[in-house]
């Protein structure tokens, strides 16, 4: 059975968008959203996820952008060739109290999101762009992903030639060389950030969040000792001056 992507779910034309590709999304209604590229990263207003070139902005407002998957994304997808045994229903907000990670990527869902309600199947819009077997830039063979990342944990401890890494989420493998892709990693080619030349932001680690706490700490410490001792020092000058008024 043939799946189709997101892109290719979507119905053409969209029936939001109006002239010159504008659409007045519900996230914003004040202002309308314009397709708009630019080889900057931006941060998703939607899915809290990076992304660069092509964006839904709005040009009144600066700090308003969203992927143009996450602003023309449908309300549900049927059939999806990542999750082909449950429909899957689109979220604005995270559920519940505790953060979900996406079966795809591995990554956290802070915002808009792919779920199914039947099972615990989550994953962002940017990776329902992915499909089981693609083509990628980064390689000459189409890559298709391996069952054997493909588990209830979704850890694996195959690395990544383009990331030269090992981390959770599916991989990609090529049937005729040794290749293996990340699905984080692909992501990043229908994101716009492989084409704009521009790597993901990374987040610190546990030594540098560490090393990062305990400088603000000493910066704090410093402060709050020089803030202390100005205050001892206003103190003593209006002390002496009162005592020489008293004297005189």
């Amino acid at each position: 059975m043939a799946y189709r992507s997101l892109m290719e779910i979507r119905t053409d034309p969209h029936p939001i968008l109006g002239e010159g590709k504008e659409i007045l999304h519900y996230s914003h209604p004040q202002h309308t959203l314009a397709l708009i590229s630019l080889p900057y990263l931006f941060k998703c207003m939607g899915c809290k996820e990076h992304g660069a070139g092509n964006r839904f902005k709005c040009l009144t407002c600066d700090f308003v952008e969203l992927h143009e998957f996450c602003a023309l994304a449908p309300p549900s997808l049927k059939t999806h060739s990542l999750h082909s045994q449950h429909p899957l229903i689109f979220y604005t907000k995270p559920g519940g109290y505790l953060r979900s990670r996406c079966d795809v990527c591995g990554k956290n869902t802070k915002g808009y999101a792919f779920r199914c309600s039947t099972c615990n199947f989550v994953m962002h819009p940017c990776c329902a762009e992915l499909t089981w077997e693609m083509k990628f830039p980064v390689h000459e063979h189409t890559l298709k992903l391996l069952s054997s990342s493909i588990s209830a944990s979704g850890d694996t401890d195959l690395g990544c030639d383009e990331c030269k890494r090992k981390r959770s989420g599916y991989v990609y493998g090529c049937r005729i060389c040794q290749y293996h892709l990340h699905a984080v990693c692909a992501k990043n080619m229908v994101n716009g950030l492989h084409s704009n030349g521009i790597k993901p932001p990374e987040k610190p680690n546990k030594i540098g969040r560490a090393v990062m706490g305990a400088a603000s700490h000493v910066i704090v410490g410093f402060f709050g000792g020089l803030l202390e001792g100005i205050g001892e020092g206003v103190g003593g000058a209006l002390f002496d001056t009162v005592a020489k008024k008293d004297v005189q």
